[in-house]
């Protein structure tokens, strides 16, 4: 059993993200390049988790049976590039309910550490948001942002977690973490 584990956030990393919120499979579409990427670390010996704040969920955009289909759109579209998600977390809580699941709280990342009998510390942590970054870090885990998804708008706000590592894309992540350098590398 492998002792690499990578968590992901979904909306932005994984798939195009939408302000409007992705509520049914259709919506959810792939960001090109990130299953195949998914797929390069899982042959590396990755366990790929997937971590996502689902508040759709408790602002009635759309129920439990949607978000298990749009999560099983996810494994086969993943499972059709040789990609694996060994698991997906989420937080179906708005912000005002103060849970400790819904990032930047570290509990949902917590739980997967205590999930997979692993220590988070390193454990690389990618998001296209300030909260992904935060839950990582306080967690102990190697923080990286991507530009797709809301990461533009991150990184021109500032404030990032020391240490935060700065990627075009989930594929460009996935090059830094398996030592491989991309000529189109962009400057943070």
């Amino acid at each position: 059993m492998s002792s690499k584990l990578i968590i992901l956030d979904r909306d932005g990393v994984i798939n195009h993200d939408s302000d409007e919120f992705i509520k049914s499979p259709a919506e959810w579409i792939p960001i090109p390049g990130s299953l195949e990427a998914i797929a390069r670390l899982h042959q590396a010996g990755y366990r790929v988790v997937v971590a996502t704040n689902q508040s759709g969920i408790a602002r009635g955009l759309f129920n439990m049976l949607t978000l298990n289909a749009i999560h099983q759109k996810l494994h086969d579209a993943a499972q059709r590039v040789g990609a694996d998600i060994d698991a997906i977390f989420f937080c179906p809580h708005s912000a005002e309910d103060n849970c400790d699941c819904r990032k930047p709280k570290p509990g949902m990342l917590q739980e997967i550490g205590k999930r997979f009998d692993i220590s988070l510390k390193g454990v690389p942590t990618v998001g296209d948001s300030l909260r992904d970054l935060q839950a990582g870090y306080v967690c102990g885990c190697s923080v990286h942002l991507v530009r797709t998804g809301k990461g533009e708008r991150t990184l021109a706000k500032g404030g990032l977690p020391p240490g935060t590592l700065v990627h075009d894309n989930l594929a460009a992540v996935v090059d830094h973490l398996l030592g491989r350098r991309r000529e189109s590398a962009a400057s943070a």
